[in-house]
């Protein structure tokens, strides 16, 4: 019937229309890139002609008309496949031609250069550009390679009177020396001279060739580098340079590449280095200056011919200097390299090859808890000033890298490496912060990949799968997304805000303080406790930076109630837990005196912390009831005592732990807490508004500090007493790795001088 669809048609509609869709998008895709491709093939190709017809036309003018009859019947191909002899050119007619040359390469330049552009809107790559650029080197190395071996005296004429079109030892690096041949002269020649004479030095260099064909870098040859680089910004000398550096940067990597330069002096091997990493960006930069606007974001002329000549320097320098970042060891020279880094990031924004590699590489060094505090807080900054002048894509990239690099990092924690991982949740939180929108999408991604892996634990529970959630991390995850939304959802440290919810992260809260609360109950056995402490110590974070309440005190007491606490314990000679480092309690501290006493400590010190936050709040002596209550109730029952003593001196039906230590603790906390629940009430009598007026209660003892409270100030004072202690445990382990360093110093003198010995009695 006429406007129905045929059976076919609703069956192809249902079954392959999508399919058809897809495949035809995708079909339109790979159509557009050969187009793309084409034409940059295409533009490679015009300018490969203009070039040879440039290069073609001053050997034409000197001949008769029979010859140039000869060569306008030929083409390029032919004319490089032909033996000829040449005569030399007249020299006006070459300075005439060199004079069109220059014109025809202004003419070329001012058709191509159409403004500046932004860095930021450039795609993160073009792998196409790279792969073409690359091809275009090795053919026309391939092809000098022929000419050298079908007609060594046209190859001869070339080296003599053209020698710069055969330097092909810096690979697609060859036109910069046609950008120095260009640069303005100063007008007072006179003041010139000196680096005149440096220049005609520079092109000297391929006179000082080795039996293997490599140029032996000198410290004159560097001290003529660096006088050209540091008073005319010679381009000319900055390729050298970063040839000279790639040698220097792979000197002990077996990659089978010929290198134009070798190094054999440590003394110049050094002075190389600092020459590179010091003047190549600001040579750069003077001649491609990077602008940035008051909002970040970098401008730099890329559609110049200046920049497209200069990519594959600065791209080639880049390689290099990540190359050494990975072989480096010694911590100053490693951050010099770091540094150097900085202002080559505006350059490298449109490649995304080299960028991914760099990212990479520096957040390596960053999450490298054996390296100086120094070197990882420059690989930060270098990590910091990318996340500011890129654009929405490379950040996002950039925050996933840093985060995994921080996972990838706290696997292995102890009291030496924590000090390194709390470093690295402290600046990557700073991250976040750069943009909130993209900090807001990440933070959630990874927050829900906490979830799913909590909820496939309790759903689907095995053997094992409480070890997902039960390592360090995880937990370090945890507590760094606590720190994250702490540093930036707290209106004492961001004076922006007005209330913890206007932060655009804020709706992290809520997800993350379910998620650390499911964990942190995950497992309720005394095993765990240390764990649970640890999460507690985020929340308890969270809460004091965002003022939201978060009931902890149940999870608290809890632990209070366990038999751990009201039972009492084996005598011990253990030394005591270090709940810092620990997530789990080894079986021989299990119902000891030694884990009750660090439980009863760690409990105080948490619940005092927790009911310190909310120490002048209008609401603390209803909020600090229940659990005042529970605490009475617990100090009372481990106190208690009945039955008589049996004949080993035990007493099986005693009630209690027999701890005066822990209860002694527990009492003076009940004391603090009922003295600052009088101290409110006695406050609140004199208010003139009742509890539905929201702004009179947060503004209830705004002026006061918490430390002016009673329960405040004992908080305070147990804080700085385990800070004091955590002082005394580092003197400790200073001194314990001293001692470590110094045993293995003499059992390494001890085998040398075993290996003397053994060898004078061979001697003998």
């Amino acid at each position: 019937m006429a406007g129905q669809a045929k059976k076919a048609t609703k069956k192809f509609e249902k079954n392959r229309l999508k399919d058809t869709l897809e495949k035809r998008k995708e079909f339109a895709k790979i159509k557009q890139r050969n187009q793309v491709k084409a034409k940059k093939k295409a533009r490679n190709a015009k300018d490969n002609a203009i070039s040879t017809e440039d290069d073609i036309k001053p050997l034409q003018r000197n001949r008769g008309p029979d010859e140039q009859e000869a060569f306008n019947d030929m083409s390029v191909d032919q004319f490089f496949e032909g033996g000829f002899e040449l005569p030399k050119p007249n020299k006006t007619a070459r300075a005439l031609q060199k004079g069109k040359r220059k014109r025809d390469s202004d003419d070329a330049s001012s058709e191509d250069s159409n403004g500046s552009s932004n860095a930021d809107d450039q795609p993160f790559s073009d792998e196409e550009r790279d792969s073409t650029g690359q091809d275009g080197m090795e053919n026309h190395q391939g092809d000098l390679d022929a000419l050298a071996e079908k007609d060594p005296k046209f190859y001869e004429y070339l080296k003599e009177n053209d020698a710069e079109l055969l330097d092909f030892g810096g690979g697609d690096l060859a036109e910069v020396d046609q950008l120095s041949e260009t640069e303005k002269p100063r007008k007072k020649q006179k003041k010139n001279t000196g680096k005149a004479r440096a220049e005609d030095a520079i092109a000297q260099d391929r006179e000082e060739e080795d039996a293997n064909g490599q140029i032996e870098v000198t410290m004159a040859m560097v001290s003529k580098w660096e006088t050209a680089m540091v008073e005319q910004q010679s381009l000319r000398a900055m390729r050298r340079v970063v040839l000279a550096f790639r040698t220097a940067a792979y000197v002990n990597a077996d990659d089978g590449k010929e290198h134009k330069y070798s190094i054999s002096n440590s003394d110049v091997y050094h002075q190389l280095l600092m020459l590179a990493l010091e003047h190549v960006p600001s040579v750069l930069q003077h001649h491609i200056p990077a602008k940035e606007s008051p909002t970040g974001k970098v401008r730099i002329a890329t559609d110049t011919k200046k920049y497209r000549t200069l990519t594959p320097l600065f791209k080639s320098h880049s390689a290099a200097v990540l190359h050494l970042l990975e072989n480096l060891s010694d911590a100053p020279t490693l951050k010099k390299t770091l540094d150097s880094l900085v202002p080559l990031l505006p350059y490298l924004l449109s490649f995304k090859k080299v960028l991914k590699s760099l990212i990479k590489s520096v957040v390596d060094i960053w999450s490298d808890t054996s390296a100086t505090d120094s070197t990882r807080i420059t690989a930060f900054l270098v990590i910091r000033r990318l996340a500011v002048i890129s654009d929405t894509s490379i950040r996002t990239a950039l925050l996933k890298i840093t985060y995994q690099g921080l996972v990838k990092g706290s696997r292995i924690t102890n009291p030496h490496t924590l000090p390194a991982i709390n470093l690295m949740k402290n600046s990557a939180a700073e991250l976040w912060s750069i943009d909130p929108e993209i900090g807001y999408t990440t933070g959630f991604v990874y927050i829900r990949q906490l979830a799913v892996h909590l909820r496939t634990s309790i759903t689907q529970p095995t053997k094992d799968s409480y070890k997902q959630i039960y390592n360090w991390q995880y937990v370090h995850s945890l507590d760094f997304w606590s720190r994250m939304v702490s540093t930036h959802c707290s209106p004492a440290s961001n004076h922006s805000l007005k209330a913890s919810s206007d932060s655009p992260l804020h709706p992290l809260l809520y997800p993350l303080v379910q998620i650390t609360l499911g964990a942190l109950r995950l497992i309720p056995t005394p095993t765990y406790y240390p764990l649970r402490f640890q999460l507690t110590r985020s929340l308890l974070r969270v809460s004091r930076a965002t003022n939201t309440y978060i009931p902890l005190a149940p999870s608290l007491l809890e632990v209070l109630q366990s038999a751990e606490m009201t039972k009492p314990p084996k005598p011990s000679t253990l030394k005591a837990l270090d709940f810092t480092t620990a997530l789990r309690v080894p079986k021989a501290y299990l119902r000891t005196r030694s884990y009750q006493d660090g439980l009863g400590e760690q409990l105080v010190e948490l619940l005092a912390e927790f009911f310190g936050i909310w120490a002048k709040h209008i609401a603390f002596p209803e909020l600090a009831l229940p659990p005042v209550v529970q605490l009475k109730r617990w100090v009372k029952t481990v106190s208690a005592s009945a039955g008589t003593t049996a004949h080993n001196g035990t007493n099986p039906k005693v009630k209690g732990n027999k701890n005066s230590r822990v209860t002694s603790s527990v009492t003076l906390l009940i004391q603090k807490i009922k003295s600052n629940a009088r101290w409110i009430e006695e406050r609140r009598r004199h208010v003139d508004f009742g509890p539905s007026n929201r702004e009179g209660v947060e503004g209830f003892l705004r002026d006061v500090d918490v430390e002016d409270t009673p329960l405040g100030a004992f908080a305070e004072g147990l804080r700085r007493k385990g800070e004091e202690r955590e002082k005394v445990l580092e003197k400790a382990r200073e001194a314990e790795r001293k001692d470590r360093a110094r045993d293995k110093e003499e059992e390494a003198e001890m085998d040398v001088d075993g290996v003397d010995i053994e060898e004078d009695e061979d001697a003998e």
